[in-house]
């Protein structure tokens, strides 16, 4: 019989090395999995994990896709620490897409002469407070009845969803745009003001590096920092500290509902420019794999999300230009989080063979 041994002392070494591992295990699974296809694994890996970096549009596209990654797992990476499972920051994402939409809306109906920089401001407000408000669900359940954060989060996902399809498909639906589902493209002033000219890197990706170094300081230079990660995972602990694990809950929530919002927040008012179904990509899904590939720390945050945004962007090149299936980059990301959570499970304890009695 195989059984699971507990280290005396898990290497630290390999904690941090287990991502590189783990990511390296995947590119041995996609190169066969190419060969699988009859595709050529040289070529499948150079678009997967080479194209997306070449030349400054491929970068700049690069870190158009990381920063909704590296808002929402950093919100993710306090939540986990402080042992609060938010798994529905997609739906977050999206009622924060849809708050900075509405505003978008307003000032393209009723033609108001906003400054961009202005506008921007507004957005990324109106994107945390949506995202706020829609994780405050999540803390008063689990605060008040007890209710389980995952089932909660998740579920509320589905909610927003068809929120967004209902303001698409009805009151908000463009009465000139051919019957599709979806509002008028907004006005120019309301879009994220771009960095560089000709692309579409904007000043949110900026504000997803300062959110970083924000976080980075608060979670580990900061008492407030360290009360959310006691009063998570020691409540006992934390209540005989003058801590409050119900601080930590709400707080945690909030802060990640937040920055999720602003994340669907900047997609909508920037590469979007309107509300479409469409706004529902992924994102805060993948973001909890980016967590734990950057080991719930900031800057394995902003690594991670580079990371994942390649296989995103190598997933949509590899089926235009090889005809692979569009789905293969989900199947990536899944052989990441899988190896690392083995990697990191042979880093806490040992195999052993016990002959059964």
């Amino acid at each position: 019989m195989i059984v699971l041994e507990a280290r005396a002392a898990p290497s630290r070494w390999m904690s941090v090395l287990s991502p590189v591992i783990a990511l390296a295990i995947t590119i041995a699974v996609a190169a066969l999995l190419f060969a699988f296809l009859g595709k050529s694994p040289v070529e499948g890996l150079r678009i997967f994990l080479v194209e997306p970096f070449h030349g400054l549009r491929g970068l700049t596209e690069l870190g158009l896709k990381a920063t909704p990654l590296i808002l929402i797992s950093l919100g993710l990476s306090l939540c986990f620490r402080s042992n609060v499972w938010n798994i529905g920051a997609e739906g977050q994402y999206l009622v924060g897409g849809i708050a900075a939409g509405w505003l978008a809306l307003t000032v393209t109906e009723g033609q108001i002469a906003i400054p961009q920089w202005a506008f921007f401001f507004l957005a990324v407000v109106a994107g945390a407070i949506g995202g706020a408000i829609w994780a405050s669900i999540v803390a008063f359940l689990r605060d008040r009845f007890h209710a389980n954060e995952i089932l909660v989060s998740l579920m509320l996902v589905y909610v927003a969803n068809l929120l967004l399809s209902y303001l698409v498909f009805g009151p908000w639906k463009n009465p000139e745009g051919f019957n599709f589902p979806q509002t008028v493209n907004f006005a120019a002033n309301t879009d994220v003001p771009r960095l560089l000219r000709g692309m579409r890197l904007n000043a949110g990706f900026v504000l997803s590096l300062v959110t970083a170094v924000v976080a980075w300081f608060f979670m580990f230079r900061t008492l407030g920092g360290y009360k959310l990660q006691v009063g998570g995972p020691a409540p006992a602990a934390s209540r005989y500290a003058g801590f409050s694990a119900r601080s930590a809950l709400w707080s945690t929530l909030l802060i990640s509902g937040a920055l999720a919002g602003v994340a669907g927040a900047l997609e909508v008012t920037g590469p979007m420019g309107q509300l479409t179904p469409h706004v529902a990509s992924g994102y805060g899904f993948t973001a909890i794999i980016v967590a734990f590939v950057g080991r719930l720390h900031p800057i394995g945050c902003v690594l991670g999300s580079f990371v994942l945004s390649s296989f995103l962007i190598g997933g949509e090149l590899a089926q235009s230009r090889i005809g692979l299936p569009s789905a293969l980059s989900g199947v990536f990301q899944g052989v990441l989080l899988f190896s690392l959570l083995a990697c990191d499970t042979l880093i806490l304890s040992r195999v052993r063979w016990r002959r059964s009695a």
